[in-house]
């Protein structure tokens, strides 16, 4: 009896001891991972300039912008920037139906002006959100990003169906 106890315990501590080193490697990774992410907005850039750079480009290619508001602070941004290169079907379409920009917002350069020309409502949407333009730099829609989550990432289908419904005609 006393050796189906011992068994017993040490197939406990066994068995605990796992769940603590997953638990403990999921949380190092979770805690790591907005170091090691690409950090796409640059606080320094000229947004209209370089907006008005890709509609001159988005007229030439009959593309829309998307245009992707958020900072190198914000985690879920960066896990959807990590994402859409990662995911191969969402990759492809991307390159092949839009230009896509980064808009930063952040304590250095919030980009007031280019947020209220393009989305004045979209500070209340939460990051990252998306703005789409046209090629004439007409938006046509801002969307947040929480309907396209899925646990701690994001949901292929769902980021597909958005991105499909804004291809130019």
């Amino acid at each position: 009896m006393m050796r189906k106890i011992k068994l017993l315990f040490l197939g406990m501590v066994v068995f605990l001891g796992t769940q603590f080193l997953q638990t403990n490697a999921y949380g190092q990774e979770i805690s790591k991972s907005q170091e090691d992410l690409l950090k796409p907005y640059n606080p320094e850039a000229d947004a209209q300039k370089d907006i008005d750079g890709l509609l001159q480009l988005a007229k030439k290619e009959n593309k829309n912008i998307i245009i992707q508001a958020g900072g190198n602070w914000c985690v879920w941004c960066l896990r959807f920037n990590e994402y859409i290169h990662e995911t191969a079907s969402i990759d492809d379409l991307l390159k092949r139906h839009f230009l896509y920009y980064h808009l930063n917002y952040s304590k250095e350069n919030k980009n007031e002006a280019i947020f209220q020309k393009y989305a004045p409502e979209g500070n209340k949407l939460g990051y990252p959100f998306f703005i789409v333009l046209d090629r004439n730099g007409k938006t046509l829609h801002v969307q947040e990003s929480g309907s396209l989550e899925k646990g701690k990432g994001y949901d292929e289908e769902k980021v597909l169906k958005f991105f499909n419904t804004w291809v130019a005609k």
